[in-house]
């Protein structure tokens, strides 16, 4: 089964409403014949955003009900490498493309299993097309007119 690393900011888009978009839901539509693939650190980002928003009201503890059973209803991957090869692996992309380590964790798995990437976070995005990591279904919405120049490789 072929894989697709998918960040929070696409998997979030299914939980809340005011964040939903078509290309969230094309990507949920694509992970019928493939899997899911996330950094170790995905399910705490997922968790941390789920409990912010029911604390500030935001989503209701049935709305969390039907998120989780969503999330196992999917077929999710998680890769994992040992501490010190996560860090080793991380830090220099981070560098390399001005990403936080947490986006960075995406951008890792992706190129490690040459697979392609989900986000709606544009600097993700944009530094994923750096190092030639196929976006799916497309470029998000943010990045539709996005096309790189000479300067950006």
């Amino acid at each position: 089964m072929t894989e697709i690393v998918i960040d929070a900011s696409v998997a979030l888009a299914w939980c809340f409403p005011d964040e939903a978009s078509n290309y969230a839901d094309a990507v949920l539509v694509a992970l019928e014949e493939r899997r899911m693939l996330v950094p170790a650190v995905w399910p705490l980002e997922i968790t941390n955003a789920v409990i912010v928003a029911e604390r500030r009201k935001r989503i209701s503890p049935p709305e969390v009900r039907r998120f989780v059973e969503l999330l196992e209803g999917l077929t999710i991957h998680e890769d994992s490498l040992p501490v010190v090869k996560s860090v080793s692996n991380i830090l220099p992309l981070a560098r390399e493309y001005g990403l936080s380590a947490y986006d960075t964790a995406y951008l890792d798995v992706a190129i490690r299993h040459r697979a392609p990437l989900a986000t709606l976070d544009a600097g993700l995005a944009k530094a994923s097309l750096k190092a030639g990591v196929e976006l799916l279904p497309g470029p998000p919405p943010a990045l539709k007119r996005y096309r790189p120049t000479h300067s950006d490789l």
